[in-house]
């Protein structure tokens, strides 16, 4: 059986999928075309689409909009002139590496999503199953990048990279230390293409139009949901109304007659990182609350059912990529070969109990972070939850019958922790 799964890994599905598709929207028309590469498979030169779907033996196929205007009320969507993961051809696939599928397409996507947000800065998104295992701002795009990657060395593992800068040598030499699926920016230096070309079944991908990836922030798409029935729900993507920090307004809640105010505003770093981690909230699967600092990703808790239990989760995901990174610096192996060389006798108890004792005191790297949550909190056990690890302040939609819960919360701490509202949700199923 095994076997067998080793071989399917491998195998690049054949596709009964047309080569065009056309959609009506009433007596307006989008017209697609299915996207395919020429490769190199066993001396020979072939015509290909995807790899697979999300499973080998899964058929799939990536189409490109190539004709047609949708206006629908006053929202006009996304015109065939803007392709961006979907126009990916030959000549930006400067790396096939092994053959893409639709996953590599679909976490291109998300981090793409995700970067049109932090264009001001050097920024790196890595994306792991469709959502961020890191992200960070840099004052270089190597210390982006590398600060993207420690947040998260273990899930980084086969993800998918993607930047907002020309990849040069030092990004390239830091990237090849680890294995990656998929590299994605909007150019590379030579002397970082022969770093990166080593890697033989990585996917190096440049996409000119990440350059210009701040356009798309007020561009909408239409998203279509297929049902295990044969329908589709069609949506209009959402649109992120929070731009700036004059867009986040000071938490204040009615309750029984009653005016509950925040009792502090952010400062402007805590401003700086709430702006940030809402950014990154509009690629993380809902229910979620992450966790950031200092431009980067802290903890992200994804796709839960109940709140307080996602954001702890995000805790338990900050002191565990904390701990890990922590005994990659000292000892230059994982927490949990550390802890396997500690039940062997090969190394003292005592590197693994200072590794514990400093990732203890320093509350997982949560003390003065932001709190971040894509819906409201319906009590305010979902915020006492950060508050307890030292989080400072807090964004969310607002809108809860229990707003006053946390506003309170907010105020009882010692010392204040600032809360502001976004004003809409941000879910993403």
């Amino acid at each position: 059986m095994a076997e067998n799964l080793k071989k399917a890994y491998k195998t690049i599905m054949d596709d009964h999928f047309p080569e065009s598709m056309t959609i009506t929207f009433g007596d307006q028309t989008l017209r697609y075309r299915k996207r395919a590469w020429k490769i190199e498979e066993n001396g020979m030169t072939i015509e290909k689409g995807l790899r697979y779907g999300e499973n080998p033996g899964q058929e799939a196929a990536i189409y490109e909009l190539v004709e047609g205007n949708l206006t629908l009320g006053n929202c006009r969507f996304i015109d065939a002139k803007n392709s961006i993961v979907s126009g990916i051809d030959e000549s930006m696939m400067l790396q096939f590496g092994k053959h893409p599928g639709k996953i590599n397409f679909t976490d291109i996507d998300n981090a793409l999503n995700i970067l049109k947000y932090l264009m001001n800065k050097p920024a790196a998104v890595i994306v792991k199953h469709n959502n961020p295992s890191g992200v960070a701002y840099g004052s270089t795009i190597a210390e982006a990048y590398s600060r993207a990657f420690s947040a998260d060395r273990i899930a980084a593992f086969g993800g998918c990279a993607a930047l907002n800068r020309a990849i040069d040598k030092e990004t390239a030499e830091l990237m090849s230390e680890l294995y990656l699926e998929v590299v994605a920016a909007p150019d590379y230096t030579g002397e970082a293409l022969d770093i990166l070309r080593k890697k033989k079944n990585l996917r190096i991908v440049k996409i000119e139009r990440i350059d210009n990836l701040e356009k798309y922030k007020d561009m909408c798409f239409v998203d279509l949901k297929s049902l295990m029935d044969g329908g589709i729900i069609v949506q209009q993507s959402p649109i992120n109304t929070v731009k700036s920090k004059e867009d986040l307004k000071p938490a204040q809640a009615e309750y029984k007659g009653k005016t509950y105010r925040i009792g502090r505003l952010p400062g402007d770093k805590e401003y700086e990182d709430l702006l940030f981690g809402w950014f990154v909230e509009q690629g993380v699967t809902s229910n979620s609350v992450l966790y950031v600092k200092d431009g980067v990703t802290v903890g992200i808790g994804t796709g839960e059912q109940d709140r307080v239990g996602v954001a702890e989760i995000a805790i338990y995901k900050a002191y565990t990529k904390y701990a890990d990174l922590l005994c990659w610096n000292k000892f230059h192996i994982s927490y949990k070969e550390l802890e396997l060389a500690v039940q062997k006798g090969e190394r003292n108890k005592s590197d693994i109990a200072d590794i514990d004792e400093q990732t203890k005191n320093a509350n997982g790297g949560l003390i003065g972070s932001a709190m971040v949550s894509d819906a409201f909190f319906p009590f305010r056990d979902g915020v006492d939850v950060g508050i307890r690890q030292g989080v400072t302040s807090i964004v969310q939609p607002g809108g809860s019958e229990r707003d006053f819960e946390s506003i309170e919360a907010c105020n009882e701490a010692i010392p204040k922790v600032a809360m502001v509202y976004t004003g809409q949700r941000a879910f993403k199923h």
